[in-house]
């Protein structure tokens, strides 16, 4: 399966995330990307946010994105980044590509949606060549009672709503128990403040093994 289609999320989301980039959103994926170099596999590419903030020292972008929506739109900005982007089908439970392949693989809210973030790391390592980086900014469970407990209640709805996105997901936990060891990693909530069970955040650079 190379397509998943969420048609109202499709037409929703570019707008939510210009909302997001406006209030810090874009500098987090300018944090994300500084230092990237090499060949780079971008997993769940959605519309192309990240495509301007690569920096010149990439060669070559490989972007899957699974929404047919999405990937259209994400073609249009390929056309216009600073590095040669090439967008294509496929999930990220089963990337057709080679192992080994890749320098640095990319992930950016995305493991919070993907059917099975396990399976998906897993073939994020398969991809990547010993040594290589994965880069991921994603939003994650808290660390209080009170905050796990307000994140599984809004997880009843919140997958239904925002195109399986799961906001109770240890993804911080899931990355070092897939085969990366953690360089670098930083934790904050965003937005600040207000009751937003999507709030935990990490940024970070982890090796594969």
């Amino acid at each position: 399966m190379t397509d998943l289609s969420h048609p109202i999320f499709a037409r929703l989301y570019p707008r939510l995330d210009a909302a997001s980039a406006r209030a810090g959103g874009d500098a987090h994926r300018a944090e994300l990307l500084a230092g990237t170099s090499g060949r780079v596999l971008e997993v769940g590419a959605g519309h192309g946010a990240n495509f301007a903030h690569y920096p010149p020292e990439v060669t070559e972008v490989v972007a899957v994105e699974p929404e047919p929506r999405l990937r259209a739109e994400a073609g249009r900005v390929a056309a216009r980044a600073p590095v040669p982007v090439t967008v294509r089908p496929g999930v990220a439970e089963d990337l057709d590509l080679d192992d080994a392949s890749f320098d640095v693989a990319v992930a950016s809210l995305v493991l919070c949606s993907v059917r099975d973030p396990v399976r998906a790391l897993a073939e994020v390592r398969r991809v990547l060549r010993p040594g290589g980086e994965f880069r991921y900014y994603e939003h994650v469970r808290g660390r209080t009672p009170g905050k796990v407990r307000f994140q599984r209640c809004a997880d009843v709805v919140w997958p239904f709503l925002a195109a399986g996105c799961h906001v109770s997901r240890p993804t911080d936990e899931w990355i070092p128990g897939s085969g990366f060891t953690v360089r670098d990693e930083r934790r904050f909530e965003f937005p600040a403040s207000g009751a937003n069970p999507a709030s935990p955040h990490i940024i970070g650079v982890a090796i594969r093994d």
